[in-house]
């Protein structure tokens, strides 16, 4: 009980202190938008929604970036069932790049991705064979690319499913849910 005590005092004189605050106070100052162009990611302007709802919605520090696919830069989306059309590799690409098309809209919304506090939960859906069962592989494309744009903030809750099929035969779709600050 003793050694207990001792450590929860030592948590809290550490919180009361700052120590352990580096991490974040650098991360702070970091320019995302600015990282984006160190990783070679260009982003563009969102296409019009496909049906009747917005791409994103601001309630209170929430930002809800509704379903988006793998739309590559020419405009065109990856296609097919991974396990039967595409390869897992394939997959996880296309989660990437729907990774930039989520904050293409996040960025559209915001002016500036330099307000995004955290990532906070992240659904990805995978057009996938019936016996497909590596989803959370494919949709690593999504999450491995918020973590090198975000750093730590870009750690996220995640659901990774597999669905028989998706809108329009895209690979993926995947929606966001961001902590913004003012």
């Amino acid at each position: 009980m003793r050694q207990l005590l001792i450590a929860v005092l030592g948590w809290i004189l550490i919180a009361a202190l700052g120590c352990g605050q580096s991490g974040n106070s650098a991360q702070t100052q970091m320019d995302f938008d600015q990282r984006l162009k160190e990783l070679g990611i260009e982003l563009y302007e969102p296409e019009p929604p496909i049906a009747n709802y917005v791409r994103t919605v601001r309630s209170g520090h929430l930002v809800f970036v509704a379903g988006h696919g793998p739309r590559k830069a020419d405009g065109s989306y990856i296609r097919g069932k991974v396990g039967r059309d595409l390869t897992l590799e394939q997959g996880n690409e296309a989660a990437r790049i729907t990774a930039i098309s989520l904050l293409s809209s996040l960025k559209a919304e915001l002016g500036t991705l330099n307000k995004v506090k955290r990532i906070v939960r992240v659904f990805g859906m995978v057009n996938a064979t019936e016996d497909f069962t590596d989803h959370p592989k494919v949709i690593n494309g999504c999450s491995d690319l918020l973590v090198e744009v975000f750093g730590d903030r870009g750690k996220h809750a995640r659901a990774a499913v597999g669905m028989a099929s998706l809108p329009g035969n895209i690979a993926v779709e995947i929606e966001m849910i961001v902590e913004v600050g003012d």
